[in-house]
């Protein structure tokens, strides 16, 4: 075998080998980034409705969407909670934590866009959808026929939040059609076409699964 041909071949098991290294390495330091020390005091300020233990829950859930930023590279990503959606503002704050949690996390500043600056009316609700199948994924749910919510499509419900994203697995089979702030998460994986999807806000990452696909609306804001 030519040693050119040999060279070539050790250095793409290299680039390989480095490229899962950093995914391994973003994800963790995903994980164990201490979110709670520094944002706890001011989610409770925000949020003053919210126990100490839903705050833990925000936050994981924040966690949660930070995974799939990171999973989506440079395809928008948008945020299916409010209440992580205000933690994660609070966190923006803080510029110097975060600008250096971004990049460790997703190797570059992850902007937080709100939906009139988007650069197309559809940008959103794509990212919606992203997020949907994302979020399935990294919880091991089929996105076409989900047994329970993502933690993110979940939480606004769970937590009660005045104004937040509340989504059914199938709104069809609740309520005959979704109303008034539901959002049919079963829409948003299936590719119906019907009304149906929410959303807040959204970000990109670096890719590694969870293709696109699905249907619905939703709108918002996002990063990139």
């Amino acid at each position: 075998m030519p040693k050119l041909l040999i060279a070539g071949l050790v250095i793409l098991l290299i680039v390989a080998f480095w490229r899962r290294w950093l995914k391994q390495r973003r994800a963790g330091y995903i994980d164990t980034y201490p979110y709670q020390g520094i944002l706890d005091k001011r989610l409770a300020a925000r949020r003053p409705e919210l126990s100490a233990e839903q705050r833990v829950e925000t936050l994981l859930a924040l966690t949660d969407y930070f995974h799939l930023c990171r999973r989506a590279g440079r395809r928008m990503v948008s945020m299916p909670s409010q209440a992580a959606d205000d933690a994660w503002h609070e966190f923006i704050l803080f510029t110097r934590y975060y600008d250096k949690f971004c990049r460790a996390a997703f190797g570059r500043f992850l902007h937080h866009t709100p939906a009139e600056a988007m650069r197309s009316p559809t940008q959103a609700s794509d990212g919606l959808k992203r997020a949907w199948r994302l979020a399935c994924f990294h919880e091991g749910i089929d996105p076409k026929k989900p047994d329970r919510l993502p933690r993110l499509f979940a939480l606004d419900a769970r937590l009660g939040i005045a104004g937040g994203f509340v989504y059914q697995l199938d709104c069809l089979a609740t309520n005959g059609g979704a109303a008034g702030s539901d959002f049919c998460a079963s829409h948003i994986g299936c590719g119906s076409g019907s009304s149906g999807c929410g959303g807040s806000s959204g970000c990109s990452g670096d890719s590694d699964g969870g293709g696109d696909g699905g249907s619905g609306c939703g709108g918002g804001c996002g990063g990139d």
